[in-house]
């Protein structure tokens, strides 16, 4: 067996969704939302499977989802994209990440990535024969530092993975952290894959800048978004990768050996999607907020240590001012068990020097979802 994979226990996700359903609570731990999705998007697919093609579309995604996108990226960030040479489209954005990890690593190759890590990066990486290089980020802000960069950062560095906004840290990263992270892929000759598929879900009027719009990093740059975030359709997995001809060359194909295509149907219905005016992307923003803002209210209100979100589904509580004495696995655990409400402990997004204190909140649920949670999170801070 391969021990990169044999050995791997099953994720938090699915073992905290696992005891939501032994335990018939509330599961604000995994990050799907309650809403079916936009209707005329929906729709859209359905159209297209009844009248459309169903035959494989083109391996690197149908051309007007590949002018979508390209469209999309220009109006929102600047960004010029070719369409025909540096646009693809893949089956999600894991499978995204993971046909851009193994275009640019070779065995020996190191690999900088931030903990905390969504769980598929690491695998993958050393899948490809590359060595991680772990940076320790910290709550409350979980900012990059001149000094944690240039601990790690060495003539051996091939690339940088890169999540902004950052799960489950629900950061917004400013420009000053993009710049310094710019500064060394520059000094080091490395190339960043960017995991930005939370680049929509940004609130409090924050914009998210992509890493390749930073000066110097155009060409150095693996850009990676995610139509299932985008629009709350996250069982769709329609991912998007954007980079200069001579990297998306080299992952498409990766991407030809890996699912070779996705669904024609469901990107017709995505690029009409990305078309949408901007009302339709501001609203969402703001209904988010407005579940996240119920949630945090209520937490703060029965006495949780709230982290400010900035961004994603999520946001995150401190448990170490409330002196518990229970690490944030257990304290999870405890409370699926004892108020049947599922929660992720991010300790579970480190490999090494974890941080034990902070847990993770899906707040895209419907108010009655959220208030009934805590209802009976009410007690939770107080008795053990």
């Amino acid at each position: 067996m391969n021990p990169v994979f044999a050995d791997l226990p099953v994720t938090v996700f699915e073992a905290m969704s696992q005891l939501a359903r032994d335990n018939n609570a509330i599961n604000l731990g995994q990050g799907f939302p309650d809403d079916p999705g936009p209707e005329d998007i929906r729709r859209a697919a359905a159209d297209a499977v009844l009248h459309g093609n169903n035959q494989y579309p083109s391996m690197m995604g149908i051309p007007e989802l590949r002018q979508a996108i390209a469209t999309h990226y220009a109006h929102w960030h600047g960004l010029a994209l070719d369409p025909m040479t540096e646009v693809m489209v893949t089956s999600g954005g894991t499978e995204a990440l993971t046909a851009s990890i193994l275009a640019v690593v070779e065995p020996g190759d190191e690999v900088i990535v931030f903990q905390p890590v969504y769980d598929s990066y690491l695998p993958i990486i050393r899948q490809a024969g590359g060595i991680p290089k772990l940076v320790r980020l910290e709550p409350p802000y979980w900012r990059l530092t001149e000094e944690a960069l240039r601990a790690v950062f060495t003539p051996k560095t091939r690339a940088v993975l890169f999540n902004n906004p950052l799960n489950p840290a629900a950061v917004v990263y400013p420009r000053e952290d993009l710049e310094l992270l710019a500064r060394f892929c520059q000094e080091f000759d490395a190339i960043a894959i960017c995991d930005e598929v939370w680049e929509h879900v940004v609130f409090d009027g924050r914009a998210h800048i992509p890493l390749i719009s930073i000066p110097g990093m155009r060409d150095r740059t693996i850009k990676i978004g995610s139509a299932g975030k985008i629009f709350s359709l996250t069982g769709w997995k329609i991912g998007f990768v954007c980079a200069a001809p001579p990297l998306l060359r080299v992952a498409a194909k990766v991407h030809q050996f890996l699912t070779f295509t996705t669904a024609p149907n469901l990107q017709v219905a995505v690029a009409y999607g990305l078309g949408k005016a901007d009302d339709y992307f501001l609203q969402m923003r703001k209904e988010l907020a407005v579940s996240r803002d119920r949630l945090a209210s209520g937490l703060k209100s029965i006495g949780f240590p709230v982290i400010q979100s900035q961004g994603t589904y999520f946001l995150t509580v401190d448990l170490a001012p409330l002196g518990l004495n229970e690490t944030d696995e257990a304290f999870c655990k405890r409370i699926v068990t004892d108020y049947k409400v599922a929660a992720i402990p991010v300790s579970a997004f480190y490999e090494e020097d974890a941080v034990t204190s902070v847990v993770r909140f899906c707040f895209a649920k419907k108010d009655a979802t959220i208030d009934t949670a805590l209802e009976r999170l009410s007690d939770a801070v107080h008795r053990r």
